[in-house]
């Protein structure tokens, strides 16, 4: 856009911008930048919630006390405590309160936040058993797509901060986007149990 233009877009208010949409002697580039607001400005009156009602009690409940992933490590494999294969210095773990079904987490056996502090052979494992993690995911719930990260710290987003962990999330067309601020997307849960059946089945067979 030519600097003029962006120098009259930037005394207009949204409701002017809004106005000039159906101007159709306006500039197209005015036109344009009008025609966007007021998709924006529909969307925000009337928004479509993205709505992930399993993780209230995450949000809401009371925090467990002492590390949850240490915690784990201490219980018997089960439904209840999600842990789906161990390796020697390394876990595999479902998300009690996942953002999409499927979403598992990759954690060292020792309690650390810090990255660069694994040691080689456990960093080794933790990527090893993060490949592992997307095969069984790819075999059983065949999704079309993967996110993988690692949120270091509170202001990251870590909600463990003080023992890192490797999230693989599964995802498919129209899932949990950013498309509900235009879009109609809803999520959906399956239940923990039956998918935790159906991986950890996949991981005892490797």
């Amino acid at each position: 856009m030519r600097t003029r233009g962006w120098r009259r877009l930037a005394k207009l208010t949204n409701q002017q911008l809004i106005t000039r949409q159906a101007n159709s002697e306006a500039d197209p580039e005015i036109r344009l930048v009008a025609w966007i607001v007021a998709v924006y400005v529909r969307a925000m009156s009337d928004p479509k919630h993205l709505w992930a009602p399993w993780r209230s009690a995450f949000v809401l409940g009371d925090r467990e006390k002492g590390c949850v992933f240490c915690n784990r490590l201490k219980e018997i494999d089960s439904v209840k405590n999600l842990v789906l294969y161990r390796g020697e210095l390394n876990f595999i773990i479902m998300n009690k309160y996942p953002y999409n079904s499927g979403h598992l987490l990759v954690v060292p056996n020792r309690h650390t936040g810090v990255v660069e502090k694994l040691r080689p052979n456990e960093a080794a494992e933790f990527f090893h058993l993060t490949q592992l993690g997307v095969r069984i995911l790819k075999k059983v719930l065949k999704p079309q797509s993967l996110n993988l990260g690692m949120n270091l710290g509170r202001i990251s987003g870590a909600g463990v901060p003080g023992h890192l962990h490797m999230h693989i999330v599964p995802r498919w067309t129209g899932d949990t986007n950013f498309m509900p601020i235009v879009g109609k997307t809803k999520v959906l849960s399956i239940p923990l149990e039956p998918i935790y059946k159906r991986l950890r089945a996949a991981f005892d067979a490797v």
